[in-house]
């Protein structure tokens, strides 16, 4: 049974082998609400899950040590139980999805794992896991559902508490909910008072679906940036923990998420991954209500593929209107296309890409197409741009 003494021992256990992470004041991410980072982005093995999957091997009995560990994971967890295992002088074997980002799959090695990868996402990972644990008598450290790696999560509730006492709300990141159960489980015990909100990507949202039905709910399928939560099902028993605990749980598109992504490069110098940004994006994007209100995001890790890394940047230019494609139907004649770059250079946009097109179909056999990719303040200043081509003759495609 989850109970505050086991969070508290967690505490104590933890102590020497994770890093109690830095709580960053981010003044600049919201005129309505002050907003702090709680940094697990700078954990090691670069997320919180390191805390969960120590505590539940340091718990492990000298039978179960001896038939060393498996575990599945969409990357974070694994890395987590590769270190604990590792340092505990346990062999440890880890599933993952064969699209998880190589650059997890790489570090779970490096920590001293072996890695089986599975077909799917994270759920084919968890059947194969269960496989093989049956047949090779491994010991499984589930990611979530597990009530010591939940109380090893909540390790960060109170930290919270203790770098701001006076937290008005705390806004967490959910996957299969075992970082927001046991977050939630500490603070909301040791004080009631302070709202705890959930943020899942849109595209799995499946503790959301299984709140409002009142039963866990399996979704078919699950897409997002944010792989680190990219879960179908919720555990049993983060689900219970979530319906006692938190007040609300809300989803973010993954437009949102580069966009606060990209809003933590630029402002903070700091990096986060997809499932770690979520809390951020909810903030930002003014899902929750904390106006007025002293909130902490939590930034569970920072383990970014660094492959996609440039695609998720461009996403979030789109999404903050600092990049806009432009599409002009011309008359293809000398002086068309200064004409066009002199009214973007003088609305301070900057060219950074153009195509000329003669045969595009359908249009006039004297016409030409012109595509420019360009760098913008805002959406106000794209349209400012629009209109102003427009009033000088121009026609813009949608």
């Amino acid at each position: 049974m989850l109970t505050l003494d086991k969070v508290y021992h967690a505490s104590y256990v933890l102590k020497n082998v994770i890093r109690a992470t830095d709580m960053i004041h981010a003044p600049n991410m919201s005129v309505d609400a002050e907003i702090y980072l709680k940094c697990e982005n700078l954990q090691v093995t670069g997320s919180f899950k390191v805390r969960g999957a120590y505590y539940k091997i340091s718990q492990l009995n000298e039978e179960e040590k001896k038939r060393g560990v498996i575990a599945c994971s969409a990357g974070n967890h694994a890395q987590g139980v590769a270190l604990a295992a590792t340092k505990n002088h346990i062999k440890s074997l880890i599933c993952l999805p064969d699209g998880a980002p190589i650059s997890k799959v790489e570090a779970t090695k490096r920590y001293g794992a072996d890695v089986c990868l599975v077909k799917g996402v994270y759920d084919d990972a968890y059947q194969r896991a269960l496989e093989l644990k049956e047949e090779k008598g491994y010991t499984f450290i589930h990611p979530f559902n597990d009530e010591d790696v939940i109380a090893g999560q909540g390790t960060i509730g109170l930290e919270i508490l203790e770098q701001i006492p006076d937290v008005d709300a705390v806004i967490v990141p959910i996957g299969g909910g075992g970082l927001i159960s046991g977050l939630a489980f500490a603070i909301k015990s040791l004080n009631p008072n302070i709202k705890i909100y959930g943020v899942q990507a849109s595209g799995a949202p499946s503790m959301l679906r299984s709140i409002e039905h009142d039963q866990i709910q399996t979704l078919k399928h699950v897409s997002t940036i944010a792989d680190g939560i990219a879960v179908k099902e919720p555990g049993c028993n983060t689900f219970e923990i979530c319906k006692k605990y938190v007040d609300e749980i809300v989803t973010v598109t993954d437009d949102e998420i580069s966009t606060a992504i990209l809003t933590l490069i630029e402002q903070q110098k700091m990096v986060a991954e997809g499932a770690g940004a979520v809390s951020l994006a909810a903030a930002l994007f003014h899902k929750v209500p904390i106006q007025g209100k002293k909130v902490v995001c939590v930034l569970s890790g920072g383990n970014i593929d660094v492959t996609i890394l440039s695609r998720v940047i461009s996403r979030g230019l789109l999404k903050a209107g600092r990049s806009a494609d432009l599409t002009i139907e011309l008359l293809d004649k000398p002086g068309q296309l200064e004409g066009v770059s002199g009214i973007i250079a003088r609305l301070g946009g900057n060219v950074v890409a153009v195509h000329h097109d003669r045969a595009s179909e359908g249009s006039d056999i004297n016409a030409c197409c012109l595509h420019i990719v360009m760098e913008t303040r805002d959406h106000e200043h794209i349209q400012e741009i629009r209109t102003a081509l427009m009033d000088a003759g121009y026609q813009l495609k949608i």
